[in-house]
């Protein structure tokens, strides 16, 4: 592939190669997968994506928010070939090998928190999710666990139930795990208790000493408290901070373990190396995952020392700390530290300056929040009654794709349009 830091189009896509893939994938794939565009992946390289048909596109999903060096970073992909020259795999479950333990230092020491950690490694961030679980019961000997409506933390039956964003998410699979409760999540901008976004935060978290503490669930039964500090699925909606310290006195009031699911907004996306960090929280349990090998299958379950006390065999996985997707974490850790931590941060408020005007320009924009990278933009029918928009979501989509089609044309929407 020619590295180019520009899209190119040769055909329009789908191409001809495109769709003989797409025609084998449509008969022999799952079809629960969601796919939104037609676009058949063939090389990477940086930001920019070719595909089967020589078309060339700039990623901005980076694979669900998981090439956090960008595509085929030269020094990752020198790491996993060194590695797998010299050892595949060997199984952490039964024996050693450094660069699992080395990796487990390194996330140990980047963990927020004076007191000394341990790490648990999977393949997935609801690897990582079902871990904390099973941890969490285990440590406190209480079952029940408290989730926020909006969130995402995996498809597997234990994450699944911790789940709260889509039905269909959950529909046909009958019955999930017992003992989980659901509260609002502090959304500013959508405040699921009408107060104004200043305020919002001072109900969220009380919410569940005064309600459900009182009238559904003792606190002495509650193992653990599940939070993404920034919410993915539910709409890049960033706590306020009050409402995660909130939430780390309500659990260390009553015992209950914090656990902070930064899957998605984790290893440094955010400018910080924990989207948690902004609040200065100290989680008992950490979820890593996506970003952390740029792009090989690996998750990590990170853990105060005191909390990660379960016996051998009370949790393991046959690939989970692969030497080679370890190798690649390494390298990706070292290149976070030496300039994408802070190139995240400054791109990150370059962006938001550029921004912080649309939801005055644009009638469809009703907000614009994030963190570092992490950025939404939400689109509304009106910016008073804050109704959603989805087709205008969808009808600004096409249009980009449009747009890469015939390389110039008018915006979908303006400020005074009335469609």
């Amino acid at each position: 592939m020619t590295e180019s830091k520009l899209p190119r189009l040769l055909v329009p896509p789908p191409g001809p190669e495109a769709q003989r893939v797409l025609a084998l994938d449509h008969e022999y794939v799952s079809p629960s997968y969601t796919r939104a565009y037609p676009l058949v992946a063939r090389k990477g390289r940086g930001a920019i994506i070719e595909d089967v048909d020589g078309n060339a596109f700039l990623d901005f999903a980076a694979g669900i928010a998981v090439v956090a060096t960008g595509h085929c970073h030269p020094e990752v992909v020198a790491a996993i070939q060194e590695q797998a020259a010299q050892l595949i795999h060997m199984s952490g479950t039964d024996f050693y090998y450094a660069n699992m333990a080395e990796l487990a230092q390194k996330l140990a020491l980047i963990a927020p928190g004076s007191e000394a950690k341990r790490v648990y490694f999977g393949n997935s961030g609801t690897e990582a999710v079902e871990a904390a679980i099973k941890l969490a019961r285990h440590h406190t000997r209480r079952e029940k666990i408290i989730a926020f409506y909006g969130a995402f933390h995996g498809r597997t039956m234990g994450a699944l139930s911790l789940t709260a964003s889509k039905a269909v998410q959950r529909r046909g699979f009958g019955s999930l795990l017992s003992g989980v409760f659901h509260v609002p999540y502090a959304n500013p901008y959508r405040c699921p208790y009408g107060k104004q976004a200043e305020s919002c935060c001072t109900e969220c978290a009380p919410f569940l000493e005064r309600e459900l503490f009182k009238r559904l669930v003792d606190p002495s039964e509650v193992a653990a408290i599940v939070v993404e500090p920034i919410q993915g699925e539910g709409g890049y909606v960033p706590a306020p901070a009050e409402f995660l310290q909130d939430l780390q006195r309500i659990c260390r009031a009553h015992g209950i373990m914090l656990i902070s699911d930064e899957v998605q907004s984790g290893m440094g996306r955010t400018g910080k190396w924990w989207a948690g960090d902004y609040a200065g929280i100290e989680p008992d349990i950490i979820c890593v995952a996506k970003s952390i090998a740029s792009g090989l299958p690996l998750s990590a379950t990170i853990a105060r020392k005191s909390v990660m006390d379960w016996p051998a065999g009370a949790h393991a996985s046959t690939f989970g700390g692969n030497p080679v997707c370890a190798a690649a974490a390494l390298v990706t850790i070292k290149l976070i530290e030496e300039g994408y931590l802070e190139n995240a941060r400054r791109m990150g408020e370059y962006l938001m300056k550029y921004m912080e005007g649309w939801t005055s320009a644009f009638r469809i924009v009703g907000d614009v929040r994030g963190r570092g990278l992490m950025i939404g933009v939400e689109i509304v029918k009106d910016r008073a009654t804050k109704e959603r928009a989805h087709n205008l979501r969808e009808a600004i989509r096409e249009w980009v794709v449009d747009f890469g089609r015939r390389r110039e044309c008018a915006p979908p929407l303006s400020a005074t349009d009335d469609q």
